[in-house]
């Protein structure tokens, strides 16, 4: 057998841009793409999508490797874009509607982007992002993206070169794609949201975003068909790998450009929406959307990111929701742990049910291993479900590394593991939970406690709407706890900060007792819906510092829209 080796028949690069070219022949009548008055079959999807490859090859010149980026909402060329640019042997850029000029100009020049697909709403955005570049430094093409590719109303300046439209009907429907010379071949390039640090380059390969593709699907169970409703931005890790995922499926994609609670409620019940993937904020945004009835039809969604707290699974699941919760960061494409549900847990209390399906769980089967490890000795914790360590990952899910960041890829890959950052326990079953991001634990007297747990009280509170845990530096204590809450709009009354206090009192041991109660109209968030806890414990260390130090003399308060407690 030792004279067997691979060969060319055998030695193919896995990519997913083979799934679109099957959908066009198995699914070819089946509709691919909702969006607005326009729906697309997959077989007009495959030829739209080569046409769009075919001109950005032969037209402007796209080479082999370049970036393309894309700043869209979830648009009809958003989706189409996540198959005509790697099929023109590019990189795809997503970038992040919601981040500043300053912010898209960095990564433009830190990508080295050679076009920008943009969408007609942020054209000012892009633009004064590139006025920010230095005069000497090349700046890319841009084409504009419209709803209305025909209305005149919005004219092409001198800054575009094409428009979207333009470009898919110029391009030759019988394209030769770039194939990856290796399943190695990078296929996206996206950067980090910037909870904990500056927004880092990840890359991914052809063979990671075909692996998570499909191992979504089959921990997910998605079946053949389904209606998959884009409540999750694309820009967000390529909305975890579902664009090329719903390809290998032929389920419908129903774009929306915006967020609005009664319009997706609409959406959902006009176009059968089956499944759907929301972060946490979300999820929580839709269950206070008022609705006077549950849904007609369960709908499926995932959620990930911080762990959703057991009275927001249970409120989802009474509007008619089946919630599942999953795992992932920018670094791993999409969801690669998942909470595998077992049918014995049916029969348990709904609180009870609420609790597990709020671990993170078990590796989806794209991964090799998943382990909580003891940071210092890199040995596995006990498991007991109360032993901290971090989240360690081995796998082809995960990437290739951070751009231009050797330093910063070796910190996080080393010793055969991929570290996240994040602390977490096992559990006797085999599943492991998040208790926080590392920066994020807090050490109150020697004891380590996780804000997610406070958290998960806090939202346990019918008048809180996000609730946001940090460490407040103490002389004696070390640190302690304080908590940023935002109240729901229609409570009244509005609880006190200190009547918040005592609502944590009679659910946590004292030393996890918020010491502090910070209320603000809206918690501080990155572009991708996280909040920002890193600009929250600068809040906190003022407050230390200020009752550390207090002013000499009275002065006038200035306008707040803050409220404080210090018990």
């Amino acid at each position: 057998m030792e004279q067997l080796n691979p060969s060319p028949a055998n030695l193919c690069p896995l990519t997913p841009l083979t799934l679109l070219e099957r959908a066009a022949i198995v699914y070819g009548d089946c509709p691919s793409v909702v969006y607005t008055t326009t729906t697309y079959t997959w077989s007009q999807t495959h030829r739209r999508c080569l046409q769009l490859a075919s001109s950005l090859s032969s037209l402007l010149g796209i080479k082999r490797s370049q970036v393309v980026s894309v700043i869209s909402p979830n648009t009809l060329a958003m989706y189409e874009l996540h198959f005509a640019v790697p099929m023109a042997g590019a990189i795809l850029n997503t970038i992040n509607t919601r981040l500043d000029a300053r912010t898209v100009s960095v990564i433009l020049r830190h990508s080295e982007s050679k076009l920008i697909f943009v969408d007609h709403l942020f054209a000012s955005l892009v633009l004064e992002a590139l006025s920010l570049f230095p005069p000497q430094l090349p700046r890319p093409q841009l084409v504009l993206i419209t709803d209305h590719p025909k209305d005149g109303s919005i004219p092409i300046v001198d800054h575009f070169i094409d428009t979207y439209e333009s470009l898919v009907r110029k391009g030759d429907p019988l394209f030769k794609w770039v194939r990856p010379v290796s399943e190695w071949d990078p296929i996206v390039l996206n950067y980090t949201s910037g909870t904990t640090s500056a927004p880092k380059g990840v890359v991914h390969c052809h063979r990671a975003v075909y692996n998570v593709a499909l191992s979504s699907l089959t921990d997910w169970s998605v079946p053949k068909n389904c209606v998959y409703l884009w409540t999750l931005p694309m820009f967000h890790a390529n909305g975890w790998c579902f664009p090329w995922a719903m390809a290998a499926v032929g389920g419908t994609n129903i774009c929306v450009r915006k967020f609005d609670g009664p319009k997706i409620y609409e959406l959902i019940e006009d176009n059968g929406v089956t499944h759907m993937c929301a972060a946490p904020v979300v999820l929580n945004m839709l269950i206070n959307t008022r609705r006077s009835d549950p849904l007609r039809n369960p709908v499926n969604i995932l959620t990930g990111g911080a762990p959703p707290p057991s009275s927001v699974l249970l409120r989802a699941e009474s509007i008619g929701f089946v919630v599942g919760h999953g795992y992932g960061m920018t670094e791993t494409a999409g969801v690669v742990l998942s909470c595998a549900w077992k049918p014995e847990w049916n029969k348990l209390p709904a609180m009870e049910q609420a609790r597990l399906k709020a671990r993170q769980g078990v590796m989806t089967i794209g991964m090799t291993e998943a382990d909580v490890v003891n940071p210092d000795s890199g040995l596995s914790v006990n498991r007991d479900g109360l032993e901290i360590g971090e989240i360690v990952l081995r796998g082809g899910c995960l990437m290739l590394g951070y751009l231009k960041d050797a330093a910063g890829t070796a910190n996080c890959m080393k010793d055969g593991w991929f570290y996240t950052g994040d602390v977490g326990v096992m559990h006797p079953d085999g599943y492991l939970e998040i208790k926080d991001r590392s920066k994020d634990v807090i050490i109150s007297g020697g004891e380590n406690m996780s804000s997610v747990e406070v958290e998960s009280v806090l939202y346990g509170n019918p008048a809180v709407n996000e609730a946001a845990v940090v460490a407040r530096p103490d002389e004696f204590w070390g640190e302690t706890p304080c908590a940023f809450v935002s109240l729901k709009s229609d409570v009244s009354p509005k609880p006190t900060e200190k009547e918040i206090i005592e609502y944590c009192r009679g659910k946590l041991p004292s030393f996890m007792v918020p010491k502090t109660v910070v209320i603000k109209d809206e918690l501080p968030k990155t572009s991708t819906g996280k909040i920002q806890k890193f600009l929250l414990r600068e809040i906190a260390r003022g407050i230390a510092l200020s009752s550390l130090f207090p002013p000499l003399a009275a002065v006038p308060a200035s306008r707040t829209t803050n409220r404080m407690c210090i018990a």
